[in-house]
């Protein structure tokens, strides 16, 4: 159900505001990008549009439960997903959205990838082993590599089972995207590691 294309007429309005929320997104990271700001950390304009994203599909949320293809139409149903995974400062949001996602990939309505990268993202701020190696950072060798993982073995075994590639394959094409992007890694790898463990405590993924 989840692969179907169907937007209900009373969330016609919501499935246009969701989609904007992306597109503006998009918009900022793409002239981060541009102007090779993208890597030099957590851009103030980028958070300010995180968190006011997440706020506003927050109260969506409330409203009409979690926004799956058969509510909100599929673009705006892998939008809503696109502003969960970057509402990066709003822990009870994503953990909230989590269970919600859970349940509607447990009744078909939602793409069980979406689900898969959005558990490890939590994990990875939680500081425990993702269970599908979907989340990257760069390593102390100046390499993008995936984030602490559980057993590698059950990893790609996990990735198979939901149609993802190998961690390998998957490894190759974000440091290719990387590259094309001209993304560079950090300057000071431990101080960014440090500044990082700070950001943590400060919006509430560790105490």
């Amino acid at each position: 159900m989840w692969e179907q294309n169907h937007i209900d007429d009373k969330y016609k309005s919501i499935a246009e505001i969701i989609i904007a929320m992306k597109n503006g997104d998009l918009a900022i990271r793409d002239k981060l990008v541009k102007s090779g700001q993208l890597s030099k950390g957590y851009h103030d304009e980028m958070k300010e549009m995180h968190n006011k994203n997440a706020l506003a599909l927050n109260e969506i949320i409330d409203e009409i439960g979690y926004p799956t293809v058969d509510k909100v139409g599929k673009e705006a149903s892998e939008a809503s997903w696109l502003v969960i995974q970057h509402a990066i400062g709003q822990p009870t949001f994503m953990k909230k959205c989590l269970l919600l996602l859970e349940n509607a990939v447990n009744e078909g309505k939602a793409n069980p990838k979406d689900l898969a990268h959005l558990k490890d993202r939590i994990l990875v701020f939680q500081d425990r082993p993702q269970y599908y190696g979907t989340q990257y950072d760069w390593d102390e060798n100046g390499e993008l590599s995936p984030n602490i993982m559980d057993d590698i073995v059950k990893v790609n075994e996990r990735r198979k089972s939901i149609g993802l590639n190998s961690i390998e394959e998957q490894t190759m094409v974000i440091r290719n995207r990387a590259k094309l992007e001209k993304q560079t890694p950090p300057e000071d790898f431990e101080k960014r590691k440090q500044d990082i463990e700070a950001w943590k405590i400060e919006v509430g993924w560790k105490i």
